[in-house]
């Protein structure tokens, strides 16, 4: 098999184009199963990892943190050294739901922040995290299936050149390189790089974490222009829509037991909610992108990360996996290139069924 491609998110920090999510690290998997997916992507060229303080998911009390865990476990036990990887975490924003994460967490102010990155840090096995992110705004924002902005449930919320100095004292302090988005607008975008430019002491934003795939294209209608202009990289999650678009879920047995939407039905709001088997829109576009993937010879996961490997400001695509052919699907998929042609009909589906899943 060819090298795995790599581009740099930063002029120093140079990744793999595929990024392993370890969020079932933890639930999904246990310590050997993840250790084995660790070990055969990093031996197919794949050095990004990225995790999260509330993971694995669903999230539990009981397995808060263990993604961080079993990832930092692998490092040591391996004895790799650590230029040789690039660690992405990020910290919670506030919820309500999670109260064992410093109660709720309530809010992303500075010493929520300091005290994430610091807990990272013991749970990672390391002395610094190279991309830190905020996993989702600290102020009121549509998100995980929401399409529209509700005045009225605005709050008051921690400013943005506060979680920004939070992140600046952490890159002063040696934890953590570099800072990042996740579950961002074009507006909070815009007012994290203003805050930037105002005090250059601050931290720039080198990339934005938001979901990108055939079945949800929203970033392409404002936040790419944002990302461009600022030279902000996309790392783009759910590639295959939590796995709809593999077209495991609309086999005539409804999909493996254990996939992820058949396993945890009714205790994972924030996927059901966006990825929803029951809504017809969802179905109807799925299996035509699955007829084009049959009409090209395709894999239908090569035809869903192809296509977006192919956005011009995507470094990186965040995957999982909890099964070794699940990954080397995902390793196959950067060998493909999408013709026009295929391009066409994809984006003919798209005008049809544009972002059924946000």
């Amino acid at each position: 098999m060819a090298a795995l491609p790599v581009t740099n998110l930063a002029p120093d920090l140079r990744v793999s184009r595929l990024c392993f999510g370890t969020m079932t690290f933890g639930e999904q998997n246990t310590v050997a199963q993840s250790f084995g997916l660790l070990d055969r992507a990093f031996d197919a060229g794949i050095n990004f990892f990225d995790s999260a303080e509330m993971y694995p998911v669903p999230q539990r009390a009981l397995t808060q943190g263990r993604s961080e865990e079993f990832l930092g476990r692998w490092i040591r036990d391996r004895n790799i050294s650590r230029s040789r990887l690039v660690l992405a975490t990020k910290v919670a924003g506030p919820s309500g739901q999670m109260t064992w994460i410093r109660g709720g967490p309530e809010c992303l102010d500075a010493t929520n922040i300091t005290q994430a990155i610091d807990n990272s840090l013991l749970r990672l096995q390391t002395d610094y995290i190279d991309l830190y992110q905020i996993h989702w705004p600290d102020r009121y924002v549509p998100m995980f299936g929401e399409t529209e902005y509700d005045p009225t449930r605005q709050y008051c919320s921690v400013s943005i050149e506060e979680q920004l100095d939070a992140l600046g004292k952490a890159v002063d302090a040696g934890k953590i390189r570099y800072a990042g988005l996740s579950n961002e607008t074009p507006y909070g975008v815009m007012k994290f790089v203003q805050a930037g430019q105002r005090d250059p002491l601050l931290p720039k934003i080198i990339s934005m974490q938001n979901s990108y795939n055939l079945l949800c294209r929203s970033f392409d209608s404002g936040m790419a222009e944002c990302c461009h202009h600022e030279r902000i990289m996309l790392l783009a999650y759910s590639p295959l829509a939590m796995g709809i678009l593999s077209g495991k879920y609309f086999s005539p047995d409804g999909g493996p037991a254990d996939a992820r939407l058949n396993i945890f039905r009714g205790r994972y709001s924030e996927g059901e909610s966006r990825y929803s088997l029951s809504n017809e829109i969802i179905k109807a576009a799925t299996m035509e992108y699955l007829n084009i993937s049959k009409k090209f010879g395709l894999h239908p996961v090569s035809l869903a990360i192809a296509f977006v490997l192919r956005h011009p400001l995507v470094a990186s695509v965040i995957f999982g996996a909890t099964k070794s052919w699940q990954l080397q699907e995902i390793l196959n998929s950067c060998q493909v290139e999408l013709t026009t042609e295929i391009i066409a009909e994809i984006n003919k589906i798209h005008a049809k069924f544009p972002n059924p899943c946000p």
